[in-house]
């Protein structure tokens, strides 16, 4: 075998993922929160880079080689006073003025005092300002002349804690009482129950668990209701005691929780030992109470679905589709400010970062371009495919998957993937995330296909619309939904029917009573 070095010439094809297209990739799957938290970051990052405003010129298409405007004359304008010309300097003026140029007033702020009044104000003699400074004081009024931050100034919701703590100052006298109160409230969820036991907390703070049992029960009396309990049993019976409808009966029904949840009333009736209409009045007493009190203080905010593209009909009949400008970020690439800044960098690594900054936010405005339109024709091609759904609703949704989308405009699937990621469509119909349209098919007969989410409606719909006295089982459900075209398994019956939280055909009887 003989060893010999020889050079060879290959052609071959091979993708690079650079750092500029690996970027574009992750704005595509990125919701507009992300997106906006990203653009931001990328603003305090690349001094190239600006706000869009409402009204902003093309900053992006400013030419490079244009040269910058002449700087401003030295000889300004001398100033002038009702037609007559004034002196340009500090003496001149004062003396055609007849007055000092300190007793004057803040241009820029309204209703507020001179100067010199200003000063007397912070140099503690309030009283000697006129009346006219006073007049600017008040509701976002200040001496200084600056803006007010109003929100600053805007309240918030009161937290659980902070609800439970006003009233433990208030029945805690006790230093060490108030101490172990205090790590109790803290070991309460947003949900309003205790997270930890009291043997536990003891055991942390090298106290006696009595002790630590007879705070929980002061605790427990504080505002809301039911507060402070460790199960839904105590939080019902805390609730109970208030309203002194703690009775025998009521603990029976209340430390039987689970067959309440099985509605078996027959059982329940044995237990409590009460006849059919007392019982309704206490399971109607028990879905009265809050079974989590702590929720209605400060909880977090409900986040809104804020769509991504908008959907509305057109005149013709069609479909009008629009990309949401709320939630579409605009950066713009100050061009003349490069030139500035490239024309004074001195050194290589001056020049090289310059360079990089203007690659960046090039590539940055780019990238957002293009999401915006990868956005909107994905979202062209699935009211296209969805027609039905838009026009008559979720019965008429048909089947989908990433790849009918993905060949019709000629992207490839992972591209789709991460498109619909985290995006919505807003609709007549009400806001949907853009995965929602996408389902699995269902054989039909004659060769027909169904939408999964279309079937899972339907068999809402029947269980619905059932009687008290003829209440579907999921067999029945199969026969109805066969004669109506769909070929469809018990077990996925079954599956979809505990997908919408819908329970089994012997609970249902007990609950309607039927």
């Amino acid at each position: 075998m003989s060893l010999s070095q020889r050079l060879e010439l290959r052609q071959g094809q091979s993708l690079v993922m650079t750092p500029q297209l690996l970027q574009a990739i992750k704005l595509l799957q990125l919701s507009h929160l992300d997106l906006v938290a990203y653009v931001d970051a990328e603003l305090e990052r690349n001094p190239l880079l600006e706000r869009a405003e409402e009204g902003d010129g093309p900053v992006v298409g400013a030419d490079p080689s244009e040269p910058e405007p002449p700087p401003a004359a030295a000889e300004a304008e001398a100033p002038s006073w009702d037609g007559e010309t004034l002196s340009a300097d500090r003496a001149g003026l004062e003396g055609d003025l007849d007055t000092s140029l300190d007793n004057s007033f803040d241009p820029d702020g309204a209703g507020v005092g001179p100067k010199a009044e200003r000063e007397a104000f912070a140099e503690g003699d309030p009283l000697s300002l006129t009346p006219a400074v006073w007049s600017g004081v008040g509701a976002g009024g200040s001496f200084d002349g600056a803006e007010t931050d109003f929100e600053a100034r805007l309240t918030r919701e009161t937290t659980l804690a902070e609800h439970l703590s006003a009233q433990l100052e208030l029945a805690v006298p006790d230093p060490m009482q108030r101490l172990i109160g205090r790590f109790l409230i803290d070991s309460i969820d947003e949900t309003g129950y205790l997270g930890e036991s009291c043997e536990a907390i003891a055991a942390r703070l090298s106290a006696e668990p009595a002790e630590v049992e007879r705070m929980l029960a002061i605790v427990q009396r504080f505002d809301p209701s039911g507060v402070g309990a460790r199960d839904l049993a105590e939080c019902l019976a805390i609730q109970l005691r208030e309203r002194d409808r703690f009775d025998p009966a009521m603990q029976a029904l209340v430390a039987r929780l689970d067959l309440l949840a099985k509605r078996d009333l027959a059982g329940l009736k044995r237990l409590c030992g009460v006849d059919d209409e007392d019982l309704a009045e206490m399971i109607r007493e028990i879905k009265a109470l809050d079974p989590k009190p702590g929720r209605a203080f400060g909880g977090a905010p409900v986040e809104v679905l804020v769509p991504d593209v908008f959907v509305r009909p057109a005149p013709d009949g069609s479909w009008l589709i629009d990309l949401n400008p709320d939630t579409l970020p605009r950066v713009l690439m100050n061009q003349a400010y490069y030139t500035r800044v490239a024309r004074s960098a001195k050194t290589e690594t001056e020049r090289a970062f310059v360079t990089e900054c203007l690659q960046n936010a090039n590539w940055l405005t780019r990238s957002l371009d293009q999401r915006a339109k990868t956005i909107l024709k994905v979202a062209s091609e699935i009211v296209r495919q969805q027609d039905g759904f838009f026009a008559n609703g979720v019965t008429h949704l048909r089947p989908l998957n990433l790849k009918t989308v993905a060949d019709a405009i000629g992207m490839h699937e992972s591209t789709v993937s991460r498109v619909t990621s985290n995006k919505s469509i807003g609709t007549p119909r009400g806001t949907f995330e853009m995965k929602y349209f996408f389902t699995a098919a269902i054989s039909g007969v004659g060769g027909d296909q169904h939408s999964s989410e279309a079937v899972r409606h339907r068999i809402k719909q029947l269980i619905d619309a059932e009687a008290p006295s003829a209440i579907l089982s999921d067999d029945q459900l199969v026969k109805i939904l066969r004669k109506d075209g769909i070929d469809i398994a018990r077990r996925t019956v079954a599956k979809y029917r505990e997908s919408l939280r819908i329970p089994s055909s012997i609970e249902r009887r007990r609950e309607k009573g039927g």
